[in-house]
């Protein structure tokens, strides 16, 4: 049979064609067509734009023909989130990634219709697990929603939306047509810098500077998310019996991880979002009585009993004992491994620990042999960490040693001293200097000890 003549190709021949919108589709007739089908909010950037321009490659990998990428937003309803019983938080934030996704789903079928492509990025956590550790998202939703005008980053580093506050879900439609007026970011922060995120934080994440602690957030918030889920997995393998392993993990605790693989992982905390007041829809009580609303939504969240998972030696666990007594703190690992130096380098930046590097101002200068005498700087001015993978500024202390040796020196137990006697450790300069810097990192090695006296 001739391609010609097939049933199929007769039936499509004879169709009248579809009232396909023109190359470059209206900007009011696509964000009618999204919030018909399920967004509450809703704007649009061209991968071109520079707020896109690093996560292009990603893009396109998840759809070639992305042209536009179209960011919206789906609300939560309010009181759940603020709910101090963890269940009925997660599941509002559950079925709201469920809408956003079904939302998006709807708007790529309805623009299939008009013979556009478009493909849903998905509006999960987590997502592209096979990546881990390194980035596991095919897009990231935070940038380009800022990009869209549907608000700008708190303190507490989640998208405020002008109207709705911190009570939305993020996704993305990436589409293969231009806009032909694309969205701009708002002109103002929608955070009215109350700090209460930063009360409300059991582990401290969110500095009352503006600084934020990821390692701190990572092993509570998402403890039965990646990293912490395989620290759970690896309390089995390593635990000698039943009773071995109750004395690690209690039954609430396994039990409470049963629940996450069945029901969705449950968030430990995410009361950062639960507080915040910002939002033309949600400010108003805050403004009216700033004292009621903090006992009513901040109060219930401090006072909560609960098991607050740690870093060994870390800034959070300094945090809770002296802010939160009545809570109670369980050390766990740093599970992020990292295989080289310069990826250690980077893994350094996410587990810093500013209240431990307090006082401390230095730069080191640290040189690989087996690297080719490749040389990258660590520098910690005010409590700040910076990295550089180049030999840059006055180094105070020259640190000389084989790459494969670099991680052993930040964990818990290396003997420094022993390792400058035998020479795999060269030092020019104040050895205290070397001390009080492995002293900002407590969370490698051991669960048990204490820093060592500098």
């Amino acid at each position: 049979m001739r391609l010609e003549d097939h049933p199929a190709v007769k039936k499509v021949r004879g169709q009248a064609k579809s009232d396909v919108p023109a190359d470059k589709l209206s900007g009011a007739w696509l964000r009618d067509l999204c919030l018909k089908h399920g967004a509450d909010d809703v704007g649009f950037v061209s991968l071109g734009r520079k707020e896109v321009v690093g996560q292009a490659a990603k893009i396109l990998e998840a759809f070639p023909h992305t042209k536009t990428l179209v960011s919206i937003v789906c609300k939560m309803n309010r009181n759940p989130v603020r709910s101090a019983v963890r269940s009925i938080a997660n599941m509002e934030f559950h079925e709201t990634y469920d809408e956003v996704n079904a939302a998006a789903r709807d708007i790529v079928r309805a623009l299939d219709k008009y013979g556009i492509g478009a493909v849903n990025a998905v509006a999960a956590f987590p997502q592209e697990m096979q990546n881990f550790p390194g980035p596991i998202w095919a897009v990231a939703h935070k940038p380009i929603a800022e990009a869209a005008g549907l608000g700008k980053m708190g303190l507490h580093r989640n998208v405020i939306h002008p109207k709705f506050g911190s009570f939305v879900l993020l996704g993305t439609v990436l589409i293969d047509r231009e806009v032909d007026e694309e969205s701009r970011p708002v002109d103002y922060a929608p955070c009215v810098d109350c700090k209460l995120c930063v009360a409300a934080c059991p582990v401290e994440a969110i500095g009352m500077d503006g600084s934020f602690n990821f390692s701190a957030c990572y092993a509570h918030n998402y403890r039965e998310f990646m990293g912490g889920f395989a620290d759970w997995v690896e309390e089995i393998a390593d635990s000698e019996s039943r009773e071995d392993y109750r004395e690690r993990v209690p039954i609430n605790e396994t039990v409470s991880m049963w629940q996450s693989l069945s029901f969705k992982a449950n968030y430990k905390a995410a009361y950062c979002i639960s507080v915040c007041p910002a939002g033309e829809e949600v400010l108003a009580p805050f403004l009216e009585d700033k004292v009621a609303f903090r006992k009513a939504y901040v109060e219930p969240l401090q006072k909560k009993k609960e098991t607050v998972y740690v870093l060994p030696r870390s800034d959070a666990e300094d945090w809770l004992e002296k802010r939160f007594p009545e809570k109670t703190a369980k050390r766990v690992r740093w599970t992020i491994d990292a295989q080289d130096p310069f990826s250690f380098m980077f893994n350094l930046t996410l587990t810093f620990q500013r209240g431990k590097a307090r006082g401390l101002d230095a730069c080191y200068h640290v040189t690989f042999p087996d690297l080719g005498g490749t040389t990258a700087t660590i520098e910690i001015r005010k409590g700040m960490l910076s990295i550089d993978f180049a030999e840059a500024g006055t180094a105070d202390v020259k640190l000389t040693m084989e790459s494969a040796r670099f991680a052993r020196l930040f964990e818990h137990g290396f003997d420094l001293e022993g390792a400058l006697h035998d020479g795999v450790v060269k030092v020019e300069g104040d050895v205290t200097l070397v001390k009080k810097l492995r002293n900002c990192w407590g969370v490698y090695g051991s669960l048990e000890g204490e820093l060592e006296p500098v």
